[in-house]
């Protein structure tokens, strides 16, 4: 007999690593009756919400994201924090396997008692982050960890998509070439609350100072008012330790800054109406799917759309008559 939705709440609130992971499981999975249970145990857990540091933390490949992570969220045990990481892996698209290599990198964490990894797999949604992320974020919440950190892959609109669901969002950069700056885009820095350019040790030290001045002029340039707040521009290293205090300070500072601006509660509610439209557009779309006329269009018009005989415009405009059809058919029975 699966377990009921208060049980599985109740084992969330205990903290109990077993019904965590159960939960997690149960909100990232996309079958209708799952869905049903996801839905009643959000709202039986939904007093015990909102209450923990949401960060979101990306970076260019090679930035060290992982590694930063895990010396960050050890730093932060060690100072009382309970810690969570939901790692939003690249999932292939032909198995729709996830790569879990972060909690190899995530060695310490892991083994925390503090802390709590999970994986989640992007599927095919838009940017890799995963329809559940939002979701697993509220139970990590409800089990009592008071920061919750969120980890894209790092391949564009993944970002985006988790600027929109956290207080604030920090860049990890990384120097290269001495003063050259590789893979950093206009529209990343632009969400940017706080950047940090890490794996300042060593010999490569003075290209990370170097490189924190450009992106602080860059910041600058593309915002001239002096009364806007710009991002802080850090240097770091998760392999010495060195700026992590620091870094997690101008997090703080961040979070502090929209308290007093009266802004927190406003982007809160702003993400819950985007998160409303984001549950919407994802019913409608597996409902399209499940259409019985939809399903039997698509075995008829699928090769035309590969063969370039039917154009995608045309393609659609049939499947969205084809849904139509079948929902005027169910109001008639």
């Amino acid at each position: 007999m699966a377990e009921s939705v208060t049980d599985l709440a109740a084992g969330v609130r205990d903290r109990s690593r077993a019904h965590i992971a159960r939960a997690i499981t149960l909100v990232e999975s996309s079958r209708a009756d799952h869905r049903e249970r996801s839905k009643a145990l959000l709202a039986e857990l939904a007093p015990d919400t909102g209450q923990g540091l949401r960060v979101g933390i990306s970076g260019i490949p090679g930035a060290g994201k992982s590694t930063f992570i895990d010396a960050l969220g050890t730093r932060l045990i060690e100072q009382g924090h309970r810690v969570a990481v939901v790692a939003v892996d690249p999932s292939s698209s032909r198995t729709g396997g996830s790569v879990l290599g972060d909690r190899t990198r995530m060695a310490a964490l892991t083994a925390s008692d503090d802390a709590f990894v999970r994986p989640s797999p992007s599927g095919s949604h838009l940017g890799g982050v995963a329809r559940a992320t939002r979701e697993s974020m509220l139970v990590l919440e409800a089990a009592g960890f008071d920061t919750v950190i969120v980890e894209t892959v790092g391949v564009g609109q993944s970002e985006v998509a988790v600027a929109e669901m956290v207080d604030t969002f920090l860049m990890l950069a990384l120097a290269r070439g001495g003063d050259q700056l590789q893979g950093i885009k206009r529209g990343i820095l632009e969400i940017a609350d706080v950047i940090a350019v890490n794996k300042a040790d060593g010999e490569h030290a003075g290209d990370a100072r170097v490189a924190a001045r450009e992106l602080s002029g860059a910041m600058r340039l593309m915002n001239s008012d002096p009364e806007a707040r710009r991002p802080p521009v850090l240097t770091c290293s998760a392999h010495t330790g060195d700026g992590l205090d620091e870094v997690w300070q101008a997090v703080l500072d961040h979070r502090a800054h929209l308290e007093e601006q009266g802004s927190l509660q406003a982007r809160r509610a702003e993400q819950q109406r985007e998160w409303m439209w984001a549950m919407v557009d994802a019913e409608l779309r597996d409902a399209v799917r499940r259409s019985p006329r939809v399903r039997e269009l698509l075995t008829e018009i699928t090769p035309g759309v590969r063969s370039g005989e039917v154009s995608a415009v045309d393609g659609a405009d049939r499947i969205i008559a084809a849904f139509a059809a079948d929902l005027a058919a169910a109001d008639a029975d």
